[in-house]
């Protein structure tokens, strides 16, 4: 963001100012607005439909339209966009139109961070909402009392966000469209850096690119964390002043002697013990999530005790294989996968968890993705014993490579397609046997098919 962009939308985010959200229902716009709503700024929004968040906000006093139209915006101070909206949305055309100026959400964070001594930003294509939630547990536990976004549900604060009176601001910190080369980070952390959003960056070099403007951008006697084990990330940020984590020995904060399913390990930290972790989530990419937390209470100077005490309360973050319930004996879990390696990760602890059988039920999210990376969906799908595939959930795109979930269908033996999600849910009905794992899968609204199976 330029001197002139920040100092502009300072003018706005202030008590008494009207900002209009656009998609004010998504994942990191709710709590931008409910933290605007907070600072006594007077906060209106818009979303394409009816969600627990939107009810959320109009709870909370925050009037939201359902609908996008230049109506909703007359009488705004300035609209902030989610990365999600296009140019010719209804309320940003309406907006340019009228003499709104139009901003983005992360400017929007980025103005918010820089009121904070402490900005804890936390990036990677996998895994992110779990790290910052599992940081955010740490620093609770430390008395930190810190302002927090999150990109998802944390049970900790019945919330994906709170805002605190401490120091520090802990953000989870999105690649795409390059939102978080608009922030102020003192701790800058790249937890992986892989093949994804390519509806917008060119290849892996310019997602490598990014990754490092953002590492580029953490103020004068910050820190940069990156995973040492993950190759794309420390070519991304070669030569640049690290504090690594990882398994492996050029590791600063490293875990060794892992349990079979990664719950347990000790962790030490430049050669000398940290901490011993009990987590109560399974998988390897959880453990690598919980030495990145370690990373970051380590330069916090955070004791291990307190980090492995508040890691062991970390149950997870909400749609990260959350246990739903029960149905005919079967077992009903939800995940957010939607990028071939989380869904391998998934899959990889699913497998691990003794059922009889796995039936995932799968929505992939957007046609570029799925197009892009096809291949590696259908490997992965193929190690369950049964995948139930949603229709592709279009979010921000059009159809325009003419991909279908048929297409998948037609490339895994034995798998079903489902043109609705009622039908999802139908199916599920159908296949369920007791001791069998159903898994609802994607980040667009496949979880409604199991919560309708459950009900």
């Amino acid at each position: 963001m330029t001197a002139a962009a920040k100092g502009r939308i300072a003018e706005f985010l202030q008590p008494g100012k009207r900002v209009h959200l656009v998609g004010i229902g998504g994942v990191s716009m709710r709590p931008l607005g409910l933290v605007l709503h907070s600072m006594g700024v007077q906060v209106s929004g818009s979303d394409m439909n009816a969600s627990a968040s939107t009810d959320d906000l109009i709870a909370a006093g925050i009037p939201v339209a359902i609908g996008h139209s230049a109506e909703n915006i007359r009488g705004a101070d300035c609209l902030i966009r989610t990365a999600a909206a296009r140019n010719d949305n209804p309320e940003i055309s309406g907006a340019r139109e009228m003499g709104i100026p139009v901003f983005e959400r992360a400017q929007a964070w980025g103005y918010i961070m820089q009121s904070y001594r402490d900005a804890v930003c936390i990036a990677g294509t996998h895994g992110k909402t779990t790290t910052t939630s599992m940081v955010t547990h740490i620093f609770m536990a430390a008395g930190k009392d810190p302002t927090v976004m999150i990109g998802g549900y944390l049970p900790l604060l019945g919330a994906g966000h709170r805002v605190g009176s401490g120091d520090s601001i802990i953000l989870e910190s999105c690649e795409y469209c390059d939102s978080f080369l608009n922030f102020f980070p003192t701790t800058a952390v790249v937890l992986n850096v892989d093949k994804d959003h390519l509806d917008y960056f060119k290849n892996l070099e310019h997602i490598k690119s990014s990754f490092r403007a953002f590492a580029e951008l953490t103020l004068p006697n910050g820190t940069i964390i990156a995973n040492a084990d993950d190759e794309n990330t420390m070519d991304a940020l070669e030569r640049l002043p690290l504090l690594t984590f990882g398994t492996g020995e050029r590791a600063d904060v490293r875990g060794e002697n892992f349990s079979e399913d990664f719950r347990t390990f000790d962790v030490t930290a430049k050669g000398e013990p940290y901490c011993h972790i009990e987590l109560a989530v399974s998988g390897k990419h959880n453990a690598m999530n919980a030495l990145a937390a370690c990373a970051v209470a380590y330069s916090h100077g955070i004791d291990g005790k307190t980090a492995a005490e508040a890691l062991a309360t970390f149950t997870g973050a909400g749609r990260r294989m959350e246990r739903k319930g029960e149905f005919g004996g079967a077992v009903v879990y939800d995940d957010y996968a939607h990028h071939p390696k989380e869904l391998k990760a998934t899959l990889e602890t699913a497998r691990s968890m003794g059922f009889h059988r796995v039936i995932c039920a799968f929505q992939p999210h957007t046609y570029s993705r799925t197009n892009a990376l096809f291949g590696d969906f259908v490997e992965q799908l193929k190690t369950v014993d049964i995948a139930v595939l949603a229709e592709i959930y279009a979010a921000r795109e059009q159809n325009t490579v003419g991909i279908s979930s048929r297409d998948l269908q037609r490339a895994i033996p034995g798998s079903v397609y489902c043109e609705t999600l009622q039908d999802v849910t139908d199916t599920l009905r159908m296949l369920a046997q007791p001791g069998d794992l159903i898994l609802t899968v994607g980040a667009g609204d496949i979880y409604k098919a199991g919560e309708a199976l459950l009900k």
